[in-house]
């Protein structure tokens, strides 16, 4: 009886032991799914901070945008005449930013040429994929099918080709983008 008591108690015993090892070994995690939770954890603490500066600045963007307010139409009465006012709101532009970034240019006197790298590039290939309707890769790289669309560009506008882009250019392609409204 004594001996059949010690089976018992040894099989729950180590039963109970396997029980804890699984749990354990279930549970834990490694070293590197334990960093990656924690990175998670901080890119969407990160994400919600973003969401409520996006939120802030469109609210402040709205303050700026005019206000449209319609006037209740009235019948029967003839319309009243009256002085057009010489004050005049500034021009909104569909490419204010990219217009932005060529007068940028044009004030930092910036001149580019083949193998010249850089954000400032990006902004005249933008222009330029603008400009042709194309969807050309924005590298940064004034490689030559960047000098060959700056060059068609200026013979377009009446530069002299010389498919290197300065602040005539810039000007060039600034005068077009406010064109297109």
């Amino acid at each position: 009886m004594e001996t059949l008591k010690f089976w018992l108690t040894t099989i729950i015993v180590l039963a109970l032991l396997g029980g804890l090892g699984y749990f354990a070994f279930t549970s834990i995690d490694s070293g590197s799914e334990h960093v990656n939770r924690q990175k998670i954890k901080e890119l969407q603490s990160e994400n919600e901070d973003l969401v409520k500066q996006v939120e802030s600045l469109e609210k402040k963007l709205e303050a700026y945008e005019p206000k449209v307010v319609e006037e209740p139409v009235v019948q029967n009465k003839p319309p009243v005449q009256t002085e057009p006012t010489k004050t005049t709101a500034p021009a909104v532009y569909k490419h204010a930013k990219l217009i932005a970034e060529l007068e940028a240019l044009v004030a930092d006197n910036v001149q580019m040429k083949l193998k010249s790298r850089g954000t400032r590039v990006g902004t005249v290939q933008n222009f330029l994929n603008l400009y042709n309707n194309t969807t050309n890769k924005v590298d940064n790289d004034y490689g030559e099918s960047t000098k060959k669309a700056v060059i068609a560009f200026q013979k377009a506008v009446g530069l002299s080709p010389t498919g290197e882009a300065g602040p005539t250019t810039f000007n060039k392609m600034i005068e077009w983008l406010k064109k297109q409204g």
